[in-house]
């Protein structure tokens, strides 16, 4: 290879005439690396640096300019352009080449060490690393450990201070570029990033640890011992940064090479899934790890280190927060997670002293709490207190909650927990002080804090997920959580007259806060046996309070108190119950066990006692004195989040069938408190009574809060949701006389009309599916058409009017039809095979009505979009049902609908726009067509699943021609600017891509005019830049070829005249479409940029394209080798492009092992052609 391997100069024996050119070459980068930063045509001056890395092996030029150039960014673009060009041509590079490459960068670095420019340095040694990697299978033994005594030698501090900075350095370069998580591109298979990964665990991760500790213990004692040390700071603190990224390791391998496996020793956490809390990163090596990491004494040198800073911390040069303080805590707190089958099968032993170790030296950190928190609000910086923090949530990751409390007790006569609640009490108190929508310290380490608890708290080790804490555990856990309580009411008390609220306040009040509430939570459950009396107690104050106040004394302050409660209340006894029905929390389960008869039971008497005052807010008196919205919001949000758990229980509903028959003490007493609970609210019990309170306070947020949308909303959202979700409660709603008068409200009273659109949506959901509470189909049907009749009414009423065209654009018209649309669209989206018919003959009922809008509301998008969303859901409901009449019918109708969105293209943007309402015409007609796009889904749906009793087919309609025919009445509407819509673009190739698949057959029988334009679309997404768009686009391609292949080889047309080429009436001649795209899926493979995800779906796309066209692929094949000046470039690829339809046994059938064999194929002649094609 010709270039400087030694240095020198740089120009050594060249001949003039080439060092005119290296030295001209050079000057063209300095004044384009001089015009970026002067912002002097940096379009230019950008295309000059860029043709640098293009050009072809400009290793010499990049050379010289690294050894002579003056301007330092110069020489740093030099160093990233032989990485391009090296990881570009790195195939055809002789073995020589490479080595020499990789040299030059390690010696150029070495001998530049003490050079100012560290940000050059840092490249040319990342450059280095990167190319070792890439070689890493191509190098010898002895040559990778030719390139590691070098890097040795100067980590260890053999050629100087500087040369040691610059060795440690391109390990972490190294470290990071193995990790497939840090690596670089390389265009290269996972499979070659994951070996290298593997390679360097097993045989050098471990001595580079070694090397790296070497280094830091070499400079430690001047450090400590002298004020003028910054070189060997900054050594020591490279060295430290690197061996925390040794501990970042994601560990895969055993001390023998294979994959090891997370055994844990007694005490010990066997879940992992804390991993992912605050800051937190598992230490997972295996056992080989063991004498390096616990029995070397590292962890006491580092400790001791890392005190002796803080006694230099006062002295100038040195502070809390500099590099080296900050690198050696962020190691202490990684030694705190260590865990796995490092630690040996002794009890827990070792893992203890080993904790015990590290939580002596972090305690001054944090204790006393009060004196730190004093001493940080005084100016002290809070980094070394959240430090230490972090530390306790990494051992209370890492062990049992009985070892955690058991490590503090061997220096100190109390235990962790103790620690734990004491540190969180004064975190919070000083929390309580601080501006609320201020994040200081104090409430980052409030939350590190929450999370140590849950991760202790978290069930883990037993299969009932008991945690069982240790006596202490549990006091502290009742002493934090009374102070929680306490400092929460305090602050919604001190709130209470705050008017400083902005919009977002109710939602953060309820929503952001849940999290925290959860964790608070887990908390109060740990100590279960006092939390429950605590809020009791707490919540019959406040409501006696406001009973005895009467009139006399402002109440503001208490609702705020019963605000807090209510939520903190509600997250104690219930878990949330998004997706299944959540149960009752084992702590509460298991305790109160002594309390069989249920009016002595500590949960069904705080139970009881919020709803017999959410039951006040019934009495109007009663509303209007205490029940203000905010309140109602909390006492909804609790009645949702309970009712879920508690009322009319499934699993109480099936016992309590023979249980309730028989009087058996003992069997009652077996009960425990959890099923006491239960059985009290069940449907044989006090639940029937409860579930009709509920409904009727529901009813009240809609009657007697008018304009509360948040509080009607978590009405409609939450609490009637989680109702009718439960079958067995649907049961009792469907006979409740509030349920009824409910229903006929929404169908006839003006007050429900007025609630927000959504809302009324939502609403007509709930009562709809509250129809699957009666046993038969009729009359759950007669109850639909009850409740939906009024409305089909008189959208029929309105659509009937002779005068519909002159009032239609009033307000209060477009008002009604909306809302009509928002219930039918609801209840359309509630259809279940009991209520089908009611709903199909609902929607039936407005066929005409919904055209006839259509056509009045042309201009007007909102209606037009909800008219459309009714229509999806509506099918989308009923389809798989219809028999084929009906389903003609349907069809029919969808097509109709089509047809007039089309003919008045509707959502027409015109250019004339100004850019705002451009963009809004772009933004409606997105959405309407994603809609068309869903509905045309929809009925593809019939294809898969289809419950008629008779064919489709035998009534003479195909679902394939009609959604063919769907798209060629769409398709047109749908521009590539509209395409840029993620969504739109994703439904419209998500749909195309399936019917391409399950229909390709189709596409024969497609006109010119809709095939063209399919073809463009595809051409469109097989270059769009989100890898699912082109991922789709190569499956249908797949589909077509391999189809038109099939039925080619078996004497049949496949897709006819589209895959020929013809001439088009100009007399221009148009390829096929497998040629067409035969080409552009060999452009995009070896010319163009793409995931590399993507090479599996675009070889089984390729393999039937050259198969359809294999005369186009050896023609292409030919004219790729001729473009190729280089002899060596020629033979290599003429080679490849033999191996890629020839190797691996690869024949002509297209079946399962064949498209696996072409997928090998095609990965090997990416890695061996597509450098060197993509620069010649």
């Amino acid at each position: 290879m010709q270039g400087f391997p030694g240095g020198g100069d740089g120009g050594g024996a060249a001949a003039a005439g080439e060092l005119a050119h290296l030295e001209s070459t050079m000057r063209a980068i300095e004044v384009a690396c001089t015009s970026i930063q002067m912002h002097l045509n940096p379009a230019a001056a950008e295309a000059t640096i860029l043709s640098l890395s293009r050009s072809p092996q400009p290793y010499k030029a990049c050379q010289f300019i690294l050894e002579n150039s003056q301007v330092a960014n110069a020489r740093f673009q030099a160093a990233g352009a032989i990485r391009d060009a090296a990881i570009r041509e790195w195939a055809f590079l002789t073995a020589e080449d490479r080595r020499s490459l990789v040299s030059f960068c390690l010696g150029f670095a070495m001998r530049h060490a003490g050079s100012p420019e560290g940000y050059v340095l840092a490249k040319v040694s990342s450059v280095a690393a990167q190319l070792l990697k890439r070689g890493w299978h191509d190098f010898s033994t002895a040559e990778k450990e030719t390139f590691f005594h070098q890097i040795k030698q100067a980590s260890l501090g053999i050629h100087g201070i500087h040369a040691q900075f610059i060795g440690i350095n391109f390990l972490e370069s190294l470290v990071s570029e193995f990790s497939p998580s840090t690596s670089s591109v390389m265009g290269l298979p996972r499979e070659f990033h994951e070996q290298c990964h593997r390679s360097l665990e097993l045989d050098y991760l471990k001595v580079f640890y070694c090397w790296t500790r070497d280094a830091a213990l070499s400079v430690a004692n001047k450090i400590t011992g002298s004020d003028s040390a910054a070189d060997e700071v900054k050594v020591c603190t490279a060295a430290l940064r690197l061996i925390l990224q040794i501990l970042n390791w994601e560990f895969r391998c055993d001390s023998n090479g294979k994959k090891g496996v997370n055994v844990f020793s007694s005490g010990i956490r066997h879940d992992t899934s804390l991993s992912s809390r605050t800051e937190c990163i598992l230490v997972q090596p295996g056992p080989g790890w063991r004498d390096i990491l616990i029995s070397s004494g590292d962890i006491v040198w580092l400790l001791n280190l890392y005190t002796a800073l803080r006694r230099k911390f006062s002295h100038e040069g040195f502070s809390i927060d500099c590099l080296i303080a900050v690198s050696a805590r962020k190691l202490i707190l990684q030694y705190c997670s260590l865990t796995g089958t490092i630690f040996p099968s002794d009890n827990g032993q070792l893992q203890e002293h080993h904790l015990l170790q590290l939580l002596s030296g972090i305690i001054p950190w944090i204790d006393p709490p009060d004196l730190v928190s004093k001493q940080i609000e005084c100016g002290t910086s809070e980094s070394e207190m959240l430090d230490g923090c972090r530390a306790l949530l990494a051992m209370a990751t890492v062990t049992s909650p009985t070892m955690f409390n058991q490590l503090l007790k061997s220096i100190r006569p109390f235990g962790t927990f103790t620690l734990l609640s004491t540190l969180m009490c004064e975190v919070i108190k000083v929390l309580m002080t601080k501006d609320p929508d201020e994040e200081t310290w104090s409430w980052e380490a409030r939350d590190i804090l929450l999370d140590t608890w849950t991760a202790l708290l978290m069930p883990l080790g037993s299969a009932a997920g008991i945690v069982l804490l240790p006596p202490e555990g549990v006091d502290a856990a009742a002493t934090l959580f009374t102070y929680i309580v306490e400092s929460e009411l305090k602050a919604a008390s001190a709130s209470a007259f705050n008017d400083d609220s902005d919009s977002d306040y109710i939602y953060t009040s309820i929503s952001a806060m849940d999290e925290r509430l959860s964790s608070y939570a887990l908390i109060g459950r740990a100590a279960i046996d006092f939390a429950i009396p605590l809020l009791t107690r707490h919540c019959t104050e406040r409501f006696s309070r406001l009973h005895q106040g009467g009139g006399s004394f402002d109440p503001t302050e208490t609702l705020e108190e019963l605000y807090s409660l209510l939520l903190i209340t509600g997250h104690v006894l219930a878990d949330e119950g998004e997706g299944e029905t959540p149960l009752v929390p084992i702590a509460i389960q298991r305790r109160f066990a002594d309390f069989v008869e249920p009016d002595n039971n500590p949960v069904v008497i705080l139970c009881s006692s919020i709803i017999r005052f959410a039951e006040q807010s019934l009495n109007p008196e009663s509303r209007s004195s205490f029940f203000s919205p905010r309140l109602m919001e909390a006492i909804i949000w609790f009645l949702a989040r309970w009712s879920q758990t508690y009322l009319m229980s499934p699993e109480e509903s099936q016992d309590s069938s023979y249980s309730s028959k028989v009087d058996n003490m003992h069997q009652v007493q077996s009960i425990g408190s959890g099923r006491t609970v239960l059985r009290y609210f069940s449907e044989y019990d006090h639940g029937k009574t409860v579930l009709d309170i509920i409904v009727q306070v529901a009813i009240t947020t809609f009657m007697s809060y008018p304009g509360e949308k948040f509080l009607q909303g978590l009405t409609c959202y939450q609490l009637l949701h989680a109702l009718v979700r439960q079958k067995n409660i649907c049961i009792h709603l469907v006979t409740l006389e509030s349920w009824s008068k409910l229903a006929i409200a929404f169908a006839n009273e003006k007050t429900l009309f007025m609630l927000d659109a959504s809302h009324q949506k939502s609403l007509a959901q709930t009562l709809v599916l509250s129809a699957s509470g009666f046993r038969d189909s009729e009359p759950a049907n007669q109850y639909v058409r009850n409740l939906m009749g009024h409305m089909t009414t008189y959208l029929v009423e309105i659509s009937s009017r002779n005068d519909l065209k002159r009032v239609a654009e009033q307000p209060d018209i477009i008002l009604s039809v909306s809302c009509l649309l928002e219930r039918l669209r609801g209840a359309a989206s509630a259809t279940e095979p009991r209520m089908q018919k009611s709903i199909y003959e609902m929607g039936f009922s407005i066929l005409n009505s919904t055209l006839i809008l259509l056509e009045v509301y042309k201009h007007e998008s909102a209606v037009i979009y909800l008219l459309l969303k009714f229509v999806v859901e509506w099918v989308d409901g009923q389809i798989t049902y219809l028999e084929a009449q009906e389903t003609t019918v349907v069809i029919d109708y969808c097509m109709r609908l089509l047809q007039l969105y089309s003919s008045h293209n509707i959502g027409k943007i015109s250019l004339s726009l100004s850019s705002s309402l451009l963009n809004d015409a772009k933004t409606e007609k997105y959405k309407d067509l994603r809609a068309l796009l869903q509905l045309l889904s929809s009925l593809c749906s019939k294809d898969l699943v289809d419950f008629s009793s008779d064919s489709l087919e035998a009534h003479g309609t195909s679902i394939s021609q009609v959604v063919f025919y769907g798209l060629h009445i769409v398709t047109p509407l749908i521009s590539l600017e509209l395409l840029k819509y993620p969504k739109l673009c994703r439904d419209y190739f998500s749909l195309l891509s399936h019917m391409l698949e399950v229909y390709p057959e189709m596409v024969g029988q497609l006109n010119k005019e809709a095939f063209s334009h399919i073809l463009e679309t595809l051409e469109f997404g097989l270059h769009h830049q989100d890898s699912e768009v082109v991922n789709m686009c190569l499956r249908a391609l797949r589909a077509l070829a391999s189809y038109h292949y099939k039925e080619t080889a078996s004497g049949k047309m496949g897709l006819g005249s589209h895959a020929s080429s013809l001439r088009n009436p100009k007399g221009e001649l148009q390829e096929g479409i497998f040629s067409r795209f035969l080409r552009t899926t060999l452009q995009l493979l070896l010319f163009e940029d793409y995931s590399p995800d993507l090479v599996g779906a675009a070889a089984d796309a390729l393999f039937p394209l050259i198969l359809c066209e294999q005369g186009l692929y050896q023609k292409l094949g030919n004219e790729l080798i001729e473009r190729q000046a280089n002899q060596t470039f020629k033979s290599r690829l003429t080679n490849a492009l033999q191996s890629l339809t020839s190797s691996n046994q690869l024949s002509c059938t297209l079946d399962r092992m064949n498209y696996q064999r072409f997928r090998k194929n095609l990965t090997n002649f990416l890695i061996e052609v597509r450098g060197f094609l993509r620069i010649v």
